[in-house]
């Protein structure tokens, strides 16, 4: 989700309509259910999401589909409606400064503690999507730790998406996908196919076990997370919320932020104006008052 960016609908022979009615019936429910604006200039982009899940269902029409949705008691469907309405827009290293300022000013304050006490570092990537993003850090954090001996650490990726959350648990990617990864890290944390004609890599063994990955809807009043977190990455969520959302779900993730921890947003957003408990450190980073 929440990086979440919906997809464009592919071309069909023949569209499935959508009526003004069942568009407003299914917008009020993603809105509630998961926090994400929904203006009628979402209107295309609903209705070619949902197409593609009728057709799975042989259904003949969406209003077809909506009260079908909306009368069943099955809870699998609310989810192949979640996974069908969010796709996560995400990229390795993407906000490359944000991971030049954990590096550079935020790791070498917390090693001492950390060396001294003999804790994790943890970070948590919240809206984690399908992981590139909770991989770029356990890459950058394995390399840390292998230069700083005592420091150890654990990641923790959440997203609303059970389709998006199995392909990171796989941590398979596409060779095109981990482009942006430093030759170095690529040599060392991806291991290439036997077939080099599948063109794919995987996260290595003993990166992905740093990592772990579980749903979690910033919509729910308790977020069921015991774990304090050193740094939590929000980035590319909130463009989707209105600012009471904003507010409230910062609120709820500096609930399992540590005293003095770094919260790290989007470049394109801003929580200036918001009463949340922190203040800003540095461009899109707060620190936690």
């Amino acid at each position: 989700m929440p990086g979440s960016k919906l997809e464009s609908w592919e071309t069909v022979s023949q569209a499935i309509e959508l009526s003004p009615a069942t568009f407003a019936r299914f917008a009020n429910f993603i809105t509630a259910e998961l926090g994400i604006k929904m203006p009628e200039s979402k209107f295309e982009m609903v209705r070619g999401r949902l197409s593609r899940r009728v057709r799975e269902l042989k259904m003949e029409s969406l209003e077809q589909y909506a009260d079908y949705f909306f009368a069943s008691a099955n809870s699998d469907e609310r989810e192949h409606l979640i996974n069908a309405i969010t796709t996560n827009k995400t990229d390795f290293f993407r906000e490359k400064e944000h991971f030049d300022f954990l590096c550079k000013v935020v790791l070498p304050a917390a090693s001492h503690d950390i060396g001294r006490t003999g804790r994790h570092f943890k970070v948590w990537s919240a809206g984690s999507s399908s992981g590139e993003e909770a991989y770029t850090l356990a890459m950058l954090l394995a390399d840390y730790s292998s230069r700083h001996a005592g420091f150890d650490f654990a990641i923790l990726g959440t997203d609303v998406s059970t389709k998006v959350l199995t392909a990171a648990s796989r941590g398979i990617y596409q060779e095109t996908q981990v482009a942006p990864v430093p030759p170095e890290f690529r040599n060392r944390y991806l291991l290439r196919s036997q077939s080099r004609l599948k063109g794919v890599v995987r996260v290595a063994p003993e990166l992905r076990k740093k990592v772990n990955f579980h749903q979690l809807n910033f919509m729910d009043g308790d977020y069921r997370i015991k774990d304090t977190f050193d740094a939590v990455f929000f980035r590319n969520v909130m463009i989707y919320y209105d600012r009471p959302t904003q507010e409230a779900v910062i609120n709820k993730i500096c609930r399992n932020l540590a005293p003095g921890g770094y919260l790290f947003v989007g470049h394109s957003e801003s929580i200036a104006g918001l009463n949340v408990p922190v203040k800003c450190v540095n461009t899109s980073v707060y620190r936690k008052i």
